[in-house]
């Protein structure tokens, strides 16, 4: 792993409007520490029974390409081009007008103008244009057109594994090009040879074979979960069961695997835990489908088919009625927007109803998931929620909309429904860095490699920004999200940036101010930090 620079060394060099000195056809990736993730290991592949390049590392000079990689690629882009008409649409209506260039965080970051969305898709264009045009073979470089070579291939592992697929390109962009999509076709374009990252794949093996990203076994959840009930009673002084693998319930509840075990996705499966206590919810949590995130959606469309169908053959074995999912970005978006193209209804679950409120989530009469934060606000709403909000005076908030759930599936308004009745110190960032122009954490789609953190800083730093403006401000001292990536990686980009900024999930905050049946006094939140005017109790 590199050396990390200082925060005022790392953009000292930094100048987006400088012009290359030469033609960006003619500038070659430098895989320099800090700015690649690795090679995916052989055996993982093999494991999945995917195709693979061996034993490589990305800054090696040549590469372990099989003979026919030229012909695999080109029958690859020739058939995606077919199957999928929205890429075939991008690559054709471009007019290269410039509106996305400084839109993307890795631009903003890097100065690098092939992270300009624009260019990056130009990255695949231009191939399209020399492989398939017979006027870019005629005109070559003067019409856009280039040869597939291996260094086009090195160029393609760099810079699309520095997109985050955030979208945020796609909201600025006049004919509504979403490079999030091109980028998820040219990587499960080299995944055609086996060229994938080590830290995106074995989470992929992980889930695949054991059911969520870090393989916890199932005795392993089962006493994670044990360990912090142990610190809700210590705290508010109730015994709380949480039902595992029970045949029956109404509910499936799935979230991400991080929530059982990270540092602070904990809290939020505290929080969790006491919403559906003070509810009285009958729900259910798998040690098999444990996992609501989705890292084959990183990797390769068929990976990540096989991973969302599996939470489904979960809730049919166990007979549940609906699915409820926790805070996860990515999640959402394969269920939002993949699933109906990929498998259409499940009609063996009914469409979901809150047993509390009686509302139908009629939006979700195909996918039978209803997102936490719809379920809250929609709980809050009907007054079936006793708060504190008080109890969270120590901490002053604002929000971070996470790419997947804002842009996404346009979750803008619930979880602020929600911060604002938990909560009386509630601020928001840069109106253009929130909701649907919200920026990336930096380090999402897979990227949350220790060996990538120089790049992770550098696109995180947009983000960060607008955080380091309201601590300056209004003294905020928290982020709240609903995305595991996001509680995963944006600690260590607010330890960088901004330190002093803590990051926590929305239902973390739920869990500090519900007022719970038979619950002792409270002196301190889920994380044993004293309640404003409990300093001296603690």
């Amino acid at each position: 792993m590199s050396k990390l620079p200082k925060p005022d060394e790392l953009l000292k060099d930094l100048d987006l409007h400088k012009t290359p000195e030469k033609h960006w056809m003619d500038i070659a990736p430098e895989f320099k520490p800090g700015k690649f993730c690795y090679a995916v290991e052989p055996q993982v592949m093999e494991d999945l029974g995917r195709p693979h390049l061996g034993k490589w590392q990305p800054y090696d000079e040549k590469w372990p390409l099989p003979d026919d990689w030229k012909e695999r690629i080109l029958k690859g882009i020739r058939d995606r081009m077919e199957r999928f008409r929205s890429f075939k649409l991008f690559m054709d209506i471009c007019v290269r007008c410039g509106a996305c260039a400084d839109k993307c965080h890795y631009f903003l970051g890097s100065g690098d103008p092939k992270n300009m969305p624009v260019l990056r898709a130009e990255l695949i264009r231009s191939i399209i244009k020399g492989e398939f045009s017979f006027f870019g073979k005629l005109f070559g470089r003067m019409a856009g057109a280039r040869p597939l070579t291996e260094e086009v291939l090195k160029e393609w592992f760099y810079y699309f594994y520095q997109c985050t697929e955030c979208r945020r390109c796609s909201v600025f962009c006049p004919y509504g090009i979403d490079t999030a999509e091109v980028t998820i076709i040219m990587r499960d374009l080299l995944h055609e040879l086996g060229i994938a990252t080590d830290w995106a794949m074995k989470p992929v093996r992980f889930s695949h074979f054991i059911g969520n990203h870090i393989g916890l076994q199932p005795h392993t959840i089962k006493e994670n979960i044990e360990f912090l009930l142990g610190d809700i009673a210590e705290i508010t002084g109730l015994n709380i069961e949480v039902p595992i693998n029970k045949k029956g319930a109404e509910i499936l509840f799935v979230t991400p695997s991080a929530d059982f075990f990270a540092d602070p996705g904990i809290y939020t499966f505290m929080g969790y835990v006491l919403l559906f206590h003070h509810i009285g919810l009958d729900y259910t949590i798998s040690t098999y489908a444990s996992e609501g995130g989705n890292f084959g959606f990183f990797n390769a469309v068929e990976l990540a088919k096989k991973l969302h169908a599996k939470i489904y053959e979960e809730a049919r074995r166990l007979k549940v009625k609906w699915i409820l999912g926790g805070e996860c970005g990515h999640m959402w978006r394969v269920w939002h927007q993949y699933h109906n193209t990929w498998f259409g209804p499940f009609n063996y679950m009914d469409i979901p109803r809150s047993p509390i409120t009686g509302t139908v989530f009629e939006h979700a009469k195909d996918n039978k998931i209803v997102h936490i934060c719809e379920f809250t606000a929609d709980l809050i709403a009907h007054g079936k929620l006793k708060f504190d909000p008080s109890r969270n005076d120590h901490v002053i908030v604002t929000f971070h909309d996470s790419c997947n759930t804002s842009r996404g599936m346009g979750i803008f308004e619930e979880p602020r429904f929600i911060l604002k009745n938990v909560c009386n110190n509630f601020v928001e960032m840069p109106e253009n860095t929130i909701r649907e122009k919200t920026f990336c954490c930096g380090s999402g789609s897979g990227l949350n490699a220790d060996e990538y953190m120089e790049m992770r800083m550098r696109g995180g730093f947009p983000r960060a920004n607008a955080v380091q403006y309201v601590n300056q401000k209004y003294g905020v001292n928290t982020m709240a999200c609903i995305c595991a990536i996001d509680r995963a990686v944006l600690p260590t980009l607010m330890k960088y940036w901004v330190p002093g900024v803590e990051i926590a999930g929305v239902h973390e905050l739920v869990g500090n101010a519900l007022i719970m049946e038979g619950e002792k006094e409270r002196t301190t939140d889920l994380r044993y930090r004293p309640l404003k005017g409990m300093e001296e109790e603690v």
